[in-house]
């Protein structure tokens, strides 16, 4: 493994002083003196607020200045549940597992530039957001394996009709418009295919790594190990294998040519990415944005009635 040269990295914090209000609105004219926030995050990454005080019903208000441009969270794979204008749960995934390193819609033709986390409640135990410098997890990762995924990643998605395992297209496009997803695709360049039991089959090839457009930097951006069987564990991957073929999976991964992944690099991509993460550990009211190019996340394991929602931005 090459020497790791960013081991000090931490999101910045950005807490009230004798000027700033631990308010709401103190956050807001603090926001309005930082002005644009594009070089803020390029520089820092990832930026936690708080000791604000937000409470839910300020959120839109405080969210305005943090994402001008708030993105519905169209394509996506992970479920959730909508709960406001462009607001989603964060991913409902059952809280003893972990949730493995990923940037946003990385494996989409376009992502959001930036994602921004309320946390409404407090879990009483775990429940950290880690997040992990993406040029740093590149370089952590052998060389064999970087220059494997060179030519890029191959995803494959099954989305059923309204009844089966996964999402369905409807829910996953939020629309019930066959013309409209195919319109979405079509611009994606992605194939697809409608399947007689009304199901829909969508294809792309996408980066395995990608350049920060301010900033030039290289990092890792796939989600090649959350979509392969190998990153559920063993147990989880050979239950599906009885279940179904992998070409019939909600999602499924291979190189850009088709060929396969190996195990072994889908579980290097994982646990050095989440053995690299830094934890922000919730407390209630806690704003966290970060730059979904420059900055992966994750969840850690939990107990208590943890709610921490998420919007994004291009």
């Amino acid at each position: 493994m090459e020497e790791d040269r960013d081991d000090a990295w931490a999101p910045h914090v950005v807490r009230p002083d004798a000027r700033t209000p631990a308010t709401a609105q103190g956050l807001l004219g603090l926001l309005e003196e930082l002005g644009d926030l594009t070089e803020l995050l390029a520089r820092h990454k990832a930026v936690v607020f708080r000791g604000f005080g937000i409470d839910p019903a300020e959120l839109d208000t405080v969210m305005a200045p943090l994402l001008p441009r708030r993105l519905a969270y169209v394509h996506g794979n992970s479920p959730r549940t909508k709960v406001g204008q462009n607001v989603y749960t964060s991913t409902e995934y059952p809280p003893q597992y972990t949730i493995s390193m990923h940037n946003e819609m990385s494996y989409a033709h376009q992502w959001p530039a930036r994602l921004l986390f309320f946390c409404e409640r407090a879990p009483e135990t775990g429940g950290a957001t880690p997040v992990v410098d993406g040029a740093r997890w590149l370089r952590l990762l052998d060389p064999e394996v970087r220059e494997s995924f060179a030519q890029g990643v191959r995803y494959t998605q099954n989305l059923h009709g309204g009844r089966g395992f996964g999402k369905s297209w409807q829910e996953t496009f939020e629309t019930d418009s066959r013309d409209d997803v195919e319109k979405f695709l079509e611009s994606a360049e992605a194939q697809y295919e409608w399947k007689p039991d009304g199901g829909l089959r969508v294809t792309q090839v996408r980066p395995a790594t990608v350049r920060h457009p301010v900033t030039g930097t290289e990092v890792w951006f796939n989600q090649a190990d959350q979509w392969h069987a190998a990153g559920l564990g063993d147990e989880t991957a050979a239950a599906l294998g009885r279940i179904m073929p992998e070409r019939d999976l909600p999602q499924s991964v291979s190189f850009a040519d088709g060929s396969p992944i190996p195990d072994a690099y889908v579980t290097q991509v994982r646990d050095r990415g989440l053995a690299a993460a830094v934890d922000v550990d919730w407390q209630a009211g806690d704003l966290l944005l970060i730059d979904n190019v420059l900055v992966a996340h994750g969840r850690r394991p939990f107990t208590g009635p943890r709610r921490v929602l998420v919007a994004m931005s291009d």
